[in-house]
């Protein structure tokens, strides 16, 4: 398994981090790397989301995100061509007006992949990742 682990504050409230994060269908507006993105099924409190992403080559995967209101959204791994499991959750905390988010990753490719590129592959994307929800942020709410 690769992990990956991450702590930001972004400039904006929980509420409006949380509704930039839980908006699955507009992550291709600003996420290079996500081709295209929407929500099959809905039921209370979770979505099931399928994503298709390029790397290298485009892979398609479904997640169930659960949503807890301006607080966090969580996911697992459903199916997919590029993952064996993909869990994980952004964790939304108010502190001084802005927003701390932590990001958390624990993924298992589904080619073989060794530990350490793996580990790489997971960890490598992060920071061009939360550059691109900084960035977001800006547009949407000029902060």
């Amino acid at each position: 398994m690769a992990e990956a682990k991450t702590s930001e504050i972004f400039n904006c409230t929980p509420e409006e981090f949380y509704r930039i994060v839980s908006d699955y269908e507009k992550y291709p507006e600003f996420l290079t790397e996500v081709k295209d993105c929407k929500v099959l099924k809905a039921e209370p409190g979770r979505k099931l989301v399928e994503y298709t992403v390029s790397v290298i080559k485009d892979f398609k995967y479904r997640l169930w995100m659960t949503e807890e209101l301006n607080q966090k959204v969580s996911w697992v791994f459903e199916s997919g061509d590029l993952f064996k499991v993909s869990n994980g959750y952004w964790l939304l905390q108010e502190e001084g007006g802005k927003t701390r988010t932590t990001y958390f990753l624990d993924a298992k490719f589904n080619l073989f992949v060794p530990g350490p590129i793996a580990k790489a592959l997971v960890n490598v994307n992060l920071p061009n990742m939360m550059s691109s929800y900084h960035k977001r942020v800006k547009e949407l709410y000029g902060k």
